[in-house]
């Protein structure tokens, strides 16, 4: 008898062990199709916004006396200067047109890009839905560069259809070019970023707030360059990505090679993140988390208690980021009268926020701002109870005697008070710093006061949160959608001539312009029963709806 032994032969695979880029194709199209609704919708807002703010501004500059007029009144106010930037060509009115969206603009986009890769790359992992399709052919390299791919073409096409609109609108082709491309570097370059902060943490959540922490970082660093420079923005600005887009300065001599600055720094960056992926293991991340006791302590015996150990670390960066914040507002509020020299500067000014006095009308517009940015704790930390959710850690926990509503209403406890003590302490820090340079700590209770009355229309941002997590789980990101549009409706809802019940719309609208305005109770009282119920229909709606 013979036998014959055979050798099978493996079958051969789409991909070999070491091309760590299989199934990037196939990755980018299911992002693609998962994103072309939210891409779609946030792609059409901000070419909205540019096209109406164009067509806005170029019925109100018809003259050059006009635009020679505003640039000077922006040029010679520091507040404007640190939150919108220079107008780098008095006589052009596109520049003097758009200098609103140069700088904060970018940062938007920067802002959707970070959350962008973060969502298809830390979350996905999180999530274990990446495990599922990395036992596939899918190299190790795929989703991450699925994720930058889907950021990057989503910016390009921003671009292009910024620069179509602003040339519809009556503006030169090549300027609205490079400011369609301005803000398209700024969001790849920042998609670098969050494709890093992205392989650091373990969570998605963490992930998001290290990237929009690096923005802000950079914000500021242009910030502090423009309201200190003279003709132009000092060496602080050139570093920072934000100041670079700026710098491309468009409709103002278009300086097209700043642009290479935003590539090199986005290449440099995602080289890293790609670097972090092949030194770290699935599910990990470079910071990995410190393994816990083996029995919990009793303090963490309620859901409170729990919710605040979850939430105690994000809560003292914010903290330490609020009162640095504060500080350095406070000390510069008594100086913004000595930068104003002209008559239109100081309209400009009081037209910020305030009524009574060029030191007032800085320091309500700036808590008007940080509370915006208070917001966005309150927002993430609400959102905490969605990620909660889909990681599989709540359902465990309500199999106890645990309720839903008292463990939802813990996290929401933490927004809240969370939200108060960062509103507390930039008050506190700013009116301390004012007191300090004017030799009247009187002026702490004022700025705090101050501070504190925008916490209703924060405690609307979480209640929307709140309501959306309740009634549609699957939309949870529609909280940061509703922070954008307040943000655009109070920073530029004037400029767009947009009608007095959209601007209504914005809870920040109805906050008092303090310190040196007037207090109505009623708009106060009103906003904290709007708040009150939002959240209690999203608590409502969440005990009646499935989980997970």
């Amino acid at each position: 008898m013979t036998t014959t032994l055979t050798t099978v032969r493996p079958a051969r695979t789409v991909a070999g062990p070491r091309d760590g880029f299989a199934g990037t194709g196939a990755l980018l199209r299911l992002a693609l199709r998962r994103d072309r609704i939210f891409a779609s919708v946030w792609v059409l807002v901000f070419v909205v916004l540019a096209a109406s703010s164009a067509g806005a501004s170029a019925s109100l500059f018809t003259t050059m006396e006009s635009r020679l007029r505003a640039a000077a009144a922006v040029n010679d106010t520091p507040a404007t200067l640190a939150l919108y930037g220079r107008v780098f060509d008095p006589t052009s009115l596109g520049a003097v047109s758009m200098f609103k969206l140069g700088a904060m603009g970018a940062a938007l986009v920067a802002l959707v890009s970070i959350f962008m890769v973060v969502r298809h790359t830390r979350a996905e992992e999180e999530s274990g839905r990446l495990e599922l399709i990395g036992a596939t052919v899918v190299g190790r390299y795929a989703a991450l560069s699925a994720a930058l791919l889907m950021a990057i073409g989503t910016t390009l096409v921003l671009a292009v259809l910024t620069a179509i609109s602003l040339v519809g609108a009556g503006l030169p082709a090549s300027g609205a070019l490079a400011f369609g491309l301005s803000w398209a570097g700024a969001g790849i370059a920042f998609a670098a970023v969050g494709a890093v902060t992205a392989q650091v943490t373990e969570s998605a959540r963490t992930a998001n707030g290290l990237g929009a922490a690096v923005l802000a970082a950079a914000y500021l660093l242009r910030a502090a360059g423009d309201a200190t420079g003279v003709d132009t923005s000092t060496w602080l600005s050139w570093l920072s990505p934000i100041g670079w887009a700026q710098q491309v300065r468009p409709f103002a001599g278009d300086r097209w090679w700043v642009l290479s600055y935003l590539l090199a720094f986005a290449v440099l960056v995602a080289w890293a993140a790609y670097a972090l992926v092949a030194r770290r293991d699935h599910g990990a991340g470079l910071l990995a988390q410190r393994p816990g006791r083996t029995a919990a302590s009793p303090r963490l015996s309620t859901p409170l208690a729990l919710a605040v150990r979850l939430h105690r670390g994000s809560l003292l960066g914010w903290l330490v980021g609020v009162a640095l914040a504060g500080l350095v507002l406070g000390s510069i509020a008594s100086q913004v009268g000595e930068f104003v020299d002209t008559p239109q500067a100081r309209d400009m000014i009081m037209k910020l926020g305030g009524e009574r006095g060029l030191t007032d009308a800085f320091l309500s517009a700036e808590m008007g701002i940080l509370a915006i940015v208070v917001s966005a704790y309150g927002i993430s930390t609400a959102m905490r109870l969605r990620s909660e959710e889909t990681a599989g850690r709540a359902e465990p926990l309500l199999a106890t005697r645990v309720g839903r509503l008292r463990w939802a209403w813990s996290h929401l406890a933490v927004a809240l008070v969370g939200t108060a003590l960062l509103l507390a302490t930039v008050g506190l820090f700013a009116g301390f710093a004012h007191g300090a340079a004017v030799s009247d700590f009187g002026q702490v209770g004022r700025v705090l006061v101050a501070a504190l009355a925008q916490l209703p229309a924060v405690w609307v941002l979480t209640g929307i949160t709140m309501a959306v997590f309740g009634l549609a789980p699957g939309l949870i990101m529609a909280g940061w959608g509703a922070l954008v549009l307040f943000l655009v409706l109070g920073q530029l809802g004037s400029v767009l001539n947009l009608p007095e019940w959209m601007l209504d719309l914005s809870p920040f609208t109805h906050s008092p312009k303090l310190p040196g305005g007037s207090v109505s109770a009623a708009s106060l009282i009103m906003l904290v029963v709007i708040a009150a119920v939002l959240m209690g229909i999203g608590l409502s709606a969440f005990r009646r709806r499935d989980v997970g």
